[in-house]
């Protein structure tokens, strides 16, 4: 399968010969911000299906496969497998529809909406077994980070960052690996937000893109959902629901009493930090490494969310410092020529 042509075919080939539906058509459902993409195709009986195509030189199935079973064993709404292919790529699966939670969030929906994301998340965590899974441990955590000088400060803003430069990150880096690795560890999504939840008919939630899961922190998850890279909320409201989530984690065991609200919030911001710093990085790897340009335009949004964290807590104000810097240097969703 060299070219995009022989994918095509073999995709369709496969897929007819799986679901024993030699009339079958594809047409693309939606892409990502890796090698994967998704087509759609009708059965005879009416019936939808997605088939996932993920190249094996890129990418493997298997974590895939493996993390759509413990959510379903779990109760949870992720896509039913109906045929799949680890040599070849393929997975053919349930379609849960095509309207991301994303898709119809405003003020008026958002609280039903994250309603249904959290009584998932929690669940997630309290029922999805996290035993076997890649721990989110210091070297993971730090090495997303290091992709903010690599690609959004170097590469897309063009700076050149001094010794001090370097020193306030690093130091920022391990203070906010140290403080995730103070959380309890359970599974991890690692994208549990608005564009990878698809809103079911009956108001509840359908998770996908969960083939990057891991274990660790608890808060993680939480703050992908209410710090979302995609859209934001009044920060009064991100905190309410950050507390009753808490309330929540403590009353399931799943967080110590003993930390307080304090102490909650402070391990849920600094976590979005360490998640913001590496989003930032990786939205301008998507462009200039993969000519995928549209996560450039979410970059003030992420970058606002760092700002207001390192802002907010002293022992960050350098590394908000060096960050308003940069930020003030162009516009931020245009690309470096």
């Amino acid at each position: 399968m060299d070219t995009l042509d022989d994918r095509a075919a073999a995709r369709l080939r496969w897929t007819r010969d799986m679901l024993h539906e030699p009339l079958l058509r594809l047409a693309p459902a939606s892409g990502d911000a890796s090698f994967r993409s998704y087509w759609r195709g009708t059965r005879g009986d009416g019936r939808s299906v997605i088939v996932m195509d993920a190249p094996p030189a890129h990418d493997d199935i298997r974590p895939w496969l493996d993390i759509a079973a413990r959510l379903r064993g779990a109760g949870l709404v992720a896509p039913e497998v109906y045929a799949s292919d680890a040599a070849l790529g393929f997975i053919a699966m349930q379609d849960l529809g095509s309207a991301t939670v994303l898709q119809l969030l405003d003020a008026h929906t958002v609280e039903a909406r994250y309603a249904a994301a959290l009584d998932a998340l929690l669940i997630m965590q309290r029922k999805v077994d996290g035993g076997g899974l890649p721990l989110y441990d210091a070297p993971r955590l730090i090495a997303e980070m290091e992709l903010l000088p690599t690609w959004f400060l170097e590469r897309h803003l063009g700076m050149q960052l001094a010794c001090g430069d370097w020193d306030t990150l690093e130091l920022a880096m391990r203070q906010l690996s140290d403080g995730a690795l103070a959380q309890p560890r359970m599974f991890v999504h690692r994208d549990y937000h608005s564009r990878n939840l698809l809103a079911l008919p009956d108001g509840g939630v359908g998770i996908i893109d969960f083939q990057d899961a891991v274990r660790g922190p608890l808060t993680y998850d939480l703050v992908s959902l209410l710090k979302d890279c995609y859209i934001a909320w009044p920060a009064a409201q991100v905190r309410r629901w950050a507390l009753d989530y808490r309330t929540r984690a403590v009353g399931a065991g799943l967080w110590p009493a003993a930390r307080d609200e304090t102490d909650f919030l402070r391990a849920f911001d600094l976590m979005g930090l360490q998640r913001h710093l590496k989003v930032l990085g990786i939205f301008c790897r998507l462009y200039y490494r993969d000519g995928k340009a549209q996560y450039l335009a979410d970059l003030p949004r992420v970058l606002g969310y760092a700002l207001a964290t390192a802002r907010a807590y002293a022992e960050f104000a350098a590394l908000g410092d060096l960050l308003e810097r940069a930020g003030a240097t162009r516009d931020l969703t245009l690309p470096r020529a």
